[in-house]
């Protein structure tokens, strides 16, 4: 059993699985910590100030639901903390992880598809080649 489990999530719909696994690993008194982390573009050339200030916070607001609904989905007997915040995804999910003692990160092995995963990336491989804790790759059927 861990007595603190970090769980990343985009919102993708895999919640379910996630969920299952991180209630069979908590320790009865351990902490999951929900994360998701919201892009952070800039303006360019490109892209107006306004636009870009816009979709910043379109952004946080799809982050911020997500962590609500996945919270949602566990028990209420279990110690659960919401967490939002800004960057790279890997980076940051690495960052909560020595910020908060994590003993484990559960996360997906896919969650954004198509074009989106081909520009980004993907997150779960990064977190796997990059974490300095243990890192429990939740697999999904519809993979």
């Amino acid at each position: 059993m861990y007595q603190k489990i970090l769980l990343p999530t985009d919102g993708s719909g895999y919640a379910e699985q996630e969920v299952d696994r991180v209630s069979k690993l908590i320790a009865d008194d351990g902490e999951i910590i929900i994360l998701s982390v919201a892009g952070k573009l800039t303006s360019s050339a490109f892209q107006s100030r306004k636009k870009v200030k816009k979709l910043n916070e379109r952004m946080l607001k799809e982050a911020q639901a997500a962590v609500k609904s996945m919270e949602a989905k566990f028990d209420d007997s279990l110690n659960v903390k919401a967490m939002v915040r800004t960057g790279f995804p890997a980076e940051t999910i690495n960052e909560v992880v020595e910020e908060e003692g994590v003993d484990i990160i559960v996360i997906s092995a896919s969650g954004k598809s198509g074009i989106h995963k081909l520009i980004i990336g993907s997150v779960a491989e990064k977190v796997l080649k990059t974490a300095d804790v243990d890192v429990l790759l939740v697999h999904n059927n519809e993979i």
